[in-house]
């Protein structure tokens, strides 16, 4: 079973994520709106189908990443969340919250060894390609 397939996106704390993109849109190229940005790439394995990854800054303040202390948070990609969840609990991971299912894909967490919250996304890349830059995660 694969178990990482990519990185899924990069999200981290500001203390004006308004700011923050703004900055890194001018000096960076990033553009994002309120809710972050996406980078659209190609598959290895099927050069017809698109692949993303998210950025964004969240507001200093966020909740989302509870219950990590850690001021950023790594989303990555996976084939099989629900597959993948089991065997992390059989090996001893700790598992936080219940999976999650929207029509842009699932996601989970856990808490790696230092205590940071990580992210794991099952993506459905073809809806995704249609709402992304609408405003996916209301947390930012």
């Amino acid at each position: 079973m694969k178990r990482v397939t990519g990185i899924g996106g990069v999200f981290f704390k500001s203390k004006d994520s308004k700011k923050t993109r703004a900055w890194y849109k001018k000096h960076l190229g990033i553009d994002s709106g309120e809710y972050g940005g996406t980078f659209e790439w190609r598959h290895s394995d099927d050069k017809d189908k698109k692949g993303f990854t998210a950025w964004g800054p969240f507001k200093d303040d966020t909740e989302y990443f509870d219950p990590s202390e850690r001021e950023f948070m790594i989303n990555y990609r996976v084939d099989d969340l629900e597959a993948l969840i089991e065997v992390l609990k059989e090996e001893g991971v700790e598992i936080v919250g219940e999976i999650e299912e929207y029509e842009y894909g699932k996601f989970g967490w856990i808490i790696d060894p230092d205590g940071t919250k990580i992210e794991l996304w099952e993506p459905n890349d073809e809806v995704y390609a249609n709402i992304a830059g609408e405003g996916l995660n209301k947390s930012s």
